[in-house]
């Protein structure tokens, strides 16, 4: 089901109150990604250009419900100036809920930036008296944070319980929900999903929901390590889920009565410990050595992986092949990114370490889609309900 967008909706010199994902990572006090910034622009400016009077919400880190001068929102005001290219208003209220004086001083068209949300306890808690507060500050509720969709928190949830306008998506929610839900319920074929990381608990629902709608379901990271378990290879010290082994052996047994190929590496990079820089050596993957761990994809496979990727027209990664953060155990990652890059398919991206694969190759421009959702993006690809989405009218 479609939602409404800010620009279903008449904002026109309303007070439009826009949930943001403004979590940025900080090194003393600077933004040293400003990704999500970045992605917010195109709703902000709409607004803008629309005459409304925009109220910027966000959590930053975690200050659990305490007021921190570490995560106060003073950093992303900076940011948020210098990429509007115009003065951003800032609530001088810790409690964002009590920034009525702020609100009512904005004008058509300007931008207020509300402290952290997370500095009063009742933001986490879904706390009705604190949803109640922030509706009261304004006309229209937009959500604009995928990756704060699936938490049932008071500003992705409780305030749409209070506001008496309209509760819409804003540009990059929409977004998020057309490439991540069309990807899956109605892909253009090959469709391929790559899927990485440490473990397959992580991520059980979501191959087992894409090995009913995925063509092809290739397996990368540690999780594989447990797949070839259960296929009976001998994995020395790598690193393995011991209890997940029969849900390892029920995913491939039905790949296989769905005729879906489940493809585990062929060979891998193995050392006798995880350090930077440490010594390697490519194996087959039934030639594992007793006193070695599997660290990361071999050549074989990422060349396997990449000719899958190329003939994919829906393409899906979402996790790394390997210890994407030591090198050089980061091969495989960046490689199976490259590939990524070079389709001409629809292609999505997910998760950090695999969006990190995709900047670090200098990629971001050659992909269709990258999710600014981490654990949103995988609830959303299982099929899970997200409480911030489900708010949201319907188109």
């Amino acid at each position: 089901m479609m939602k409404k967008t800010v620009k279903d909706v008449d904002v026109t010199g309303k007070r439009v109150f826009v949930r943001v994902d403004f979590n940025v990572p900080l090194d003393n006090g600077k933004i040293t990604d400003e990704t999500r910034v970045q992605k917010s622009l195109p709703t902000i400016n709409y607004l803008r250009e629309q005459g409304a009077r925009v109220i910027l919400a966000s959590h930053l880190g975690r200050p659990k419900g305490q007021v921190k001068d570490e995560f106060r929102m003073v950093p992303v005001k900076e940011k948020l100036e210098e990429l509007l290219k115009t003065s951003v208003k800032k609530s001088s209220e810790n409690d964002p809920s009590q920034a009525e004086a702020a609100v009512n001083s904005l004008e058509d068209g300007e931008v207020l930036l509300l402290e952290n949300l997370r500095f009063h306890p009742g933001e986490e808690e879904n706390d009705e008296e604190f949803a109640n507060a922030l509706a009261s500050l304004v006309d229209i509720y937009v959500n604009d944070a995928f990756g704060a969709a699936h938490r049932a928190h008071a500003s992705t949830h409780g305030i749409t319980q209070k506001i008496s306008g309209e509760c819409v998506a804003g540009l990059l929610m929409a977004q998020e929900l057309k490439f991540l839900g069309e990807s899956v319920d109605n892909p253009e074929r090959p469709f391929v999903a790559v899927i990485g990381g440490a473990k397959i608990s992580d991520k059980i629902g979501v191959i087992d929901r894409l090995i009913e709608t995925a063509n092809k379901v290739v397996i990368g990271g540690g999780m594989a390590n447990t797949f070839l378990l259960a296929k009976g290879y001998q994995l020395g010290k790598s690193l393995v889920e011991e209890d997940a082994i029969d849900k390892a052996k029920e995913l491939l047994k039905k790949a296989d009565n769905l005729g879906v190929e489940l493809m585990l590496p062929k060979d891998v990079v193995v050392a006798e410990k995880l350090e930077e820089k440490v010594a390697n050596k490519t194996v087959k993957v039934e030639e594992i050595p007793e006193n070695m761990m599997a660290l990361d994809i071999g050549e074989e496979t990422i060349n396997e992986y990449s000719k899958v990727i190329k003939n994919g027209k829906t393409v899906i990664m979402n996790g790394p092949m390997g210890v994407f953060e030591t090198e050089p155990f980061d091969h495989g990652t960046v490689e199976i990114a490259k590939a990524m890059g070079n389709s001409s398919g629809t292609t999505i991206v997910g998760g950090g370490d695999s969006v990190s694969a995709i900047n670090k190759a200098g990629l971001e421009d050659k992909i269709t889609h990258i999710s600014t959702g981490g654990g949103a993006s995988l609830k959303y690809l299982e099929g899970k309900p997200l409480p911030g989405v489900q708010v949201l009218q319907d188109r």
